[in-house]
C-alpha cells in the first residue's frame, strides 16, 4: 500500500525543470505534486560504489532536490566494471567528487553535498542528520549495523540493498513507520551477534549489471517514500537470482511482531543464505576441525573450481564444483543420505549458495570463514 509522503511539495519547479522531468510529471501516480515533493526531498547515500553509483543517477535525474553523498574512498581501475559515475580520468579522485560532476551534468537544480569520510557508529548521527530516506550502499557491515543504528534512533526509513557474486537483497528498514505497518530492522533480517563480515567483492567478484539493477530499484523505493506512491518494500524481502532469471519475495517480520503473536524465539526471517524454512548453519573452524576428529563426522564437501584445490583441501572432502551441485542438489543429497554435510570454498559465499540448495533436502551446514580460514588454522598449530 502507498504510505504518505515523507515531505510536503515545493512550490513551484523551475521552467527548465518542469520541462526535464516531464515524463515524470505525465505520470498517473507521481504527477506534477509528486514531481515536487522529490524536488524538496533529501536522500543520503552511503557509499558512491557498485550501489551508490546508479543510485545517484537515477536519482539525480529524478529531480530529488537534496543528495548527500558519503564516501571515503578513491576511484581504483577495478571499481568501474560496476561503478557508472566513474570514468578512467577519475582514477586516483575521490568518489564523491564523480557524484558532484555526474549529478550536476544531468540536474543541476539538485544539489550535491559531497561527504568525504568514514561512516562509523560515532559520525553516523550527524552524517545522516537531515535526510528524509538513507540507501545504504556499503559494502562493510561495520558500516551498515552503524547505519541502521542511526535510522533506527531516528526514525528514518532505511532503503537497504546487498549484492554478492550474482545475487541480491533488497527491503526497507523502519523503526517507526506510518500507523498500521509493523517495524522492521536490520538486526531483525541479520541478528548482530550471528553475522559475520562478508566477503568482498575481491574475493568473490561481483556481476556488474546486477548492481545497476539492484542500485535503480533503490532509488525507485526513495522516490516511492518521498512521494507517497507506490507499495515499498516495508516488510518484504526482495531476492534476485540475477543468473537464473528470478525474483522472490519473503515475508519479513519484525521481533515486535513475534513477541506479540507469542513466539519465545527470534522472530521468522532470512538469515544471510537460505529461506525462513531452511536457513544456513555457519560453523565455526574449530568446531568443525572437532567435528571431524569424531566417529560421527560429516561428509565435506568442496565446491570450489578443480585449479582452487592445489592450494590444498580440507582432508577428507569431496570435490563437487558449484555448478554441478546447483544443477542437481537432489541428486548430491541422496548421494549423502543421512549424514550431515559440512560444506567448503574459499572463504564462505559459495558454500552458502551450496547449502542453500541442498537444504531442503539434507542437512547442510557451511564451513566459516571457508578454506582460508581453515589453512590460517592449519598454519598456526
Amino acid at each position: 500500500m502507498p504510505f504518505p509522503p515523507l515531505v510536503e511539495p515545493v512550490p513551484a519547479l523551475s521552467a527548465a525543470e518542469q520541462r526535464r522531468t516531464a515524463r515524470h510529471r505525465s505520470l498517473a501516480a507521481l504527477g506534477d505534486d509528486g514531481q515536487r515533493r522529490l524536488a524538496a526531498g533529501h536522500v543520503a547515500i552511503v557509499g558512491a560504489g557498485g550501489l551508490g553509483s546508479p543510485a545517484v543517477l537515477a536519482l539525480a535525474a529524478a529531480g530529488v532536490g537534496t543528495l548527500t553523498v558519503i564516501d571515503d574512498d578513491d576511484v581504483e581501475l577495478t571499481n568501474l566494471q560496476r561503478q557508472v559515475i566513474h570514468r578512467l580520468s577519475d582514477v586516483g579522485a575521490p568518489k564523491v567528487d564523480s557524484a558532484v560532476r555526474v549529478a550536476g551534468e544531468i540536474a543541476p537544480e539538485v544539489r550535491v553535498r559531497a561527504v568525504r569520510e568514514r561512516l562509523t557508529d560515532d559520525s553516523a548521527a550527524r552524517l545522516l542528520e537531515g535526510a528524509d530516506v538513507v540507501l545504504d550502499g556499503s559494502d562493510l557491515f561495520s558500516t551498515r549495523s552503524a547505519v541502521a543504528a542511526a535510522c533506527a534512533t531516528s526514525s528514518t526509513p532505511l532503503v537497504w540493498g546487498t549484492v554478492q557474486e550474482t545475487d541480491a537483497q533488497l527491503t526497507v528498514f523502519w523503526s517507526r513507520p506510518p500507523a498500521g505497518v509493523a517495524p522492521v530492522v536490520l538486526d531483525d533480517l541479520y541478528p548482530a551477534d550471528r553475522v559475520g563480515e562478508p566477503p568482498t567483492c575481491a574475493a568473490v567478484g561481483v556481476l556488474g549489471p546486477l548492481c545497476l539493477q539492484l542500485g535503480a530499484l533503490m532509488a525507485t523505493q526513495a522516490i516511492a517514500l518521498l512521494a507517497g506512491v507506490g507499495n515499498p518494500l516495508v516488510g518484504r524481502l526482495l531476492l534476485i537470482d540475477a543468473l537464473g532469471t528470478r525474483f522472490r519475495e519473503i515475508p519479513l517480520r519484525g521481533a515486535a511482531q513475534s513477541r506479540e503473536g507469542g513466539a519465545t524465539s527470534r522472530p521468522r526471517t532470512v538469515t544471510a543464505s537460505g529461506s525462513p524454512a531452511h536457513p544456513v548453519e555457519i560453523v565455526p573452524v574449530d568446531a568443525a576441525a572437532a567435528e571431524l576428529a569424531s566417529p560421527a563426522a560429516p561428509i565435506v564437501i568442496d565446491v570450489r573450481e578443480a585449479e582452487e584445490l592445489e592450494a590444498g583441501v580440507v582432508p577428507g572432502s569431496r570435490h563437487i564444483p558449484l555448478a554441478e551441485l546447483l544443477d542437481a542438489p537432489e541428486r548430491v543429497a541422496r548421494e549423502v543420505g543421512d549424514r550431515p554435510v559440512l560444506i567448503v570454498c574459499q572463504i564462505g559465499g559459495r558454500a552458502r549458495r551450496a547449502a542453500t540448495a541442498l537444504a531442503p533436502f539434507t542437512r547442510a551446514r557451511v564451513l566459516d570463514g571457508g578454506y582460508a580460514a581453515w589453512r590460517e588454522r592449519e598454519d598456526a598449530r
